[in-house]
């Protein structure tokens, strides 16, 4: 029986085993595991390839979030604004810098944030907006910045599947006032373990979350301010730098792939995947569709040796974390619909071409 992979890391690996090794390798001799040549030679190409003047390495998208929260002043009586459909990891920093939580629903092509609703939640209390670039598909950032602009509002980008990402020719990470990116191993731009990098073009700005992460100081011996331990590690800088010149091909075969999938699905109502929005450019992080009889569907394509996800199955208002927030159901109508009906199909670089024909074919049939 054919056995297709949601994520095939292995492939990945033996595609770049000797660049991998050598990068390894050179940070095994030079001994620098804690910052060093290789950080800050990473956090200057990504800064470029992102289209930003800085770059901070980070250990994780979570600290990256929170780090730049705390940056832009964020504190208790503050709101910030974003989806429910999204990992915890974009709110964990809210609660962290104790503030407060606002969601709103999203636009039900894209699964990004739906911007005819922004406004309305906006109250005296909102300091600052934090669209989240969802599978790789970027949220409508030009409304979502003027809007800011007019209320005196930070935007907070949270990237962390959007390597690559553009809206109108920019990439994620460059158009909000600060961002944040995780390099979580299955990401498009995936370290060997847990990394992350906060971009912006506000010098101020990342020298404060640069502090912030390494014990509140800039000099060995002297902290400006009480900080935290959110530092990028030389190994993982150093696998970066591999990935990252692989990486526009990487993304490309993504998108050729996910064209692939729609030109299947493209004459089948029962199958309706996640679009682009007009001015959007995705990467394709995660290749996702809405059917109905979700869970079945899920059964039947593991039985034709098909993996699938869920991004998410539990929309963050309905947590239990969040319970004391008390929204009811039907509140996101939008997320709510979504979270029993997405399905995550296989999507990465390495996929053949007859892979998504298969997976493609396969869940035609189980919906029919």
């Amino acid at each position: 029986m054919t056995k297709i992979p949601f994520l095939d890391l292995r492939a990945q690996y033996q595609s770049i085993k000797v660049e991998i090794q050598q990068a390894i390798n050179s940070v095994l001799e030079s001994c620098e595991f804690i910052g060093g040549s290789e950080v800050k030679q990473f956090e200057k190409e990504f800064a470029a390839f992102c289209g930003v003047e800085h770059c901070v390495g980070v250990s994780n998208a979570t600290d990256g979030i929170y780090l730049a929260l705390h940056a832009l002043g964020v504190g208790p009586g503050d709101e910030v604004i974003t989806v429910s459909n999204t990992f915890i990891g974009t709110t964990e920093g809210v609660s962290r810098c104790g503030a407060t939580l606002k969601f709103v629903d999203v636009n039900p092509h894209s699964m990004t944030m739906d911007v005819t609703q922004l406004e309305c939640a906006i109250t005296h209390r909102t300091k600052v907006i934090m669209p989240v670039h969802l599978y790789g598909q970027s949220a409508d950032m030009d409304t979502i910045k003027d809007i800011a602009r007019r209320h005196g509002l930070k935007v907070l980008e949270d990237a962390a599947q959007a390597h690559g990402a553009e809206w109108n020719g920019r990439r994620a990470g460059s158009m909000g006032d600060i961002a944040a990116f995780s390099f979580y191993p299955g990401k498009n731009l995936g370290a060997y373990g847990d990394a992350g990098a906060v971009t912006t073009n506000d010098a101020t700005l990342a020298e404060r979350v640069r502090i912030l992460a390494n014990h509140g100081r800039l000099t060995k011996y002297e902290h400006q301010i009480e900080g935290c331990n959110h530092r990028l590690d030389g190994l993982q800088a150093a696998v970066l730098r591999v990935k990252l010149r692989h990486l526009p091909a990487w993304n490309e075969r993504r998108r050729k792939l996910a064209a692939l999938y729609d030109r299947y699905f493209s004459e089948n109502e029962k199958i309706v995947p996640v679009r682009e929005l007009p001015g959007a450019k995705g990467i394709f992080h995660l290749y996702v569709v809405q059917v109905e009889n979700r869970d079945e569907a899920r059964k039947k394509l593991s039985e034709a040796g098909i993996d699938s996800g869920i991004h998410y199955s539990v929309p963050l208002h309905f947590q239990p974390a969040y319970r004391h927030l008390q929204i009811k159901r039907g509140s996101f109508p939008v997320t709510e619909k979504a979270a029993d009906r997405i399905i995550s199909l296989p999507m990465y670089a390495e996929m053949s071409e007859a892979m998504v024909e298969y997976v493609a074919d396969t869940l035609k049939k189980i919906v029919a």
